[in-house]
């Protein structure tokens, strides 16, 4: 028989000759293409984009803010008009699912999106995914899961909101002030009394400084209980009653945005991360020790209140030396206390000259509330304060307890040098 020759093989020799050629011309360093990260979780928004221009724009808002959210936290956001996902079994492959502007309509979807939930399903939904005039006609949804029940008014016209935060020891709502200013919405109202439900949890409802809430002297709400945002503890869910931007409906043009408040965004990341259980730990609590005088950054008596000295104190290893650097933005963190994660490190009046003393202070999203922490040689980090661009700074390098810290003009100093330590 004639012996034929195999075609396109090379002796091993020369393989491994090349294969070690590849590996020292392969690129190192910053030059090579780093691994993707797995994303944390996956969230999958419903929405139709049919109705109502202001609803409409909020779709068109919201899958724009959420995409690039989800990059900077680690989760991946896809945004569909196929309802029919919940009931062919394709909602399986995510994690969260969000509905933007409305709710399952058919028999098939309903059915699909209640297993999806009793099997652990978690859900964010806004506004309008609540409206019903028909609520026994879904009972589990609207009465059950919700709790909600029926519509039974509204404000008009859009307008923000000062909210009362409640049950801030919640993971979605661990990062709110007592109380905050909404973005702009159009506000609802029930006909079910949240509070006699054993398994609601509200988490945010009007302060009643927030009244009159409206600007329709006919649709304006004087005073009373209106929840904003509530859970129900028997499922991983959370809903938010806004997501209707003020609208020229002459001209279909968006006057307002609801992601303009950085206090609601960040409790929208906080959220996300809570049903997508995230892992925990990516933002552990710190201590952070001057390396001028060896002095911890302290919260003067442990006290949470707004005013509040921000001062250097001996180490003690106490929660009023604990803080969290909590992403907002562009790189800035605040620097949240453990004793209150809703107060944060602040610039006393917004100043930007040399020596402001810093406070603690509610949360407001304000540019003097937020710092760049900038990595030094030698494990050390200095504080830029994102208003005035300057150091956060011990007034005196001596080992002195009880003196308020202040902001600087940056100078590479030891004054603004700290060394953070992790803590349980």
């Amino acid at each position: 028989m004639p012996r034929h020759r195999v075609r396109g093989r090379l002796p091993q020799a020369v393989l491994a000759l090349l294969a070690l050629l590849l590996g020292i011309l392969a690129p190192t360093g910053s030059a090579a293409q780093a691994a993707p990260t797995a994303p944390d979780f996956k969230v999958i928004a419903f929405y139709n984009g049919t109705w109502d221009a202001a609803h409409i724009d909020f779709d068109k808002e919201a899958n724009d803010w959420f995409p690039r959210t989800a990059a900077a936290n680690n989760f991946t956001y896809t945004a569909t008009t196929d309802w029919n996902l919940l009931a062919n079994g394709g909602v399986d492959a995510y994690d969260v699912v969000l509905f933007l502007d409305d709710a399952p309509q058919t028999a098939a979807q309903r059915a699909g999106f209640e297993r999806f939930m009793r099997g652990g399903g978690a859900w964010l939904g806004f506004h309008v995914s609540a409206f019903a005039t028909e609520a026994a006609g879904w009972d589990w949804y609207y009465n059950r899961f919700l709790g909600s029940g029926n519509f039974r008014s509204n404000t008009w016209g859009p307008t923000t909101a000062v909210l009362r935060t409640e049950n801030g020891n919640h993971p979605a709502a661990a990062s709110l002030p007592p109380t905050w200013t909404s973005a702009v919405s159009e506000w609802y109202s029930w006909a079910n009394d949240l509070r006699t439900n054993p398994d609601i949890k509200v988490l945010a409802s009007v302060d009643p400084s927030g009244f009159p809430l409206g600007s329709d002297p006919n649709q304006t709400w004087y005073g009373g209980d209106y929840p904003i945002v509530w859970t129900n503890t028997q499922y991983r869910m959370l809903y938010a009653n806004f997501g209707h931007n003020a609208m020229n409906y002459a001209t279909n043009t968006r006057t307002s945005s609801t992601f303009a408040s950085a206090v609601q965004n960040r409790m929208l990341v906080d959220a996300l991360k809570w049903l997508g259980r995230a892992p925990a730990g990516t933002d552990p609590w710190y201590s952070l020790t001057s390396r001028a005088n060896g002095r911890c950054v302290d919260a003067r008596s442990a006290s949470t209140a707004n005013g509040t000295a921000i001062q250097q104190y001996t180490c003690n290893g106490t929660t009023a030396q604990h803080f969290r650097l909590a992403a907002t933005d562009g790189g800035y963190v605040r620097l949240a206390a453990r004793n209150d994660p809703g107060q944060v490190v602040d610039v006393t009046g917004v100043a930007t000259a040399d020596n402001a003393p810093l406070q603690l202070w509610a949360y407001g999203g304000g540019a003097n509330q937020q710092w760049r922490p900038v990595a030094e040689a030698g494990g050390t980090q200095h504080f830029v304060a994102r208003h005035s661009g300057k150091c956060l700074a011990v007034a005196t390098t001596a080992a002195t307890d009880s003196v308020q810290l202040v902001q600087r003009t940056c100078d590479n100093s030891a004054a603004q040098s700290f060394r953070l330590t992790a803590q349980p």
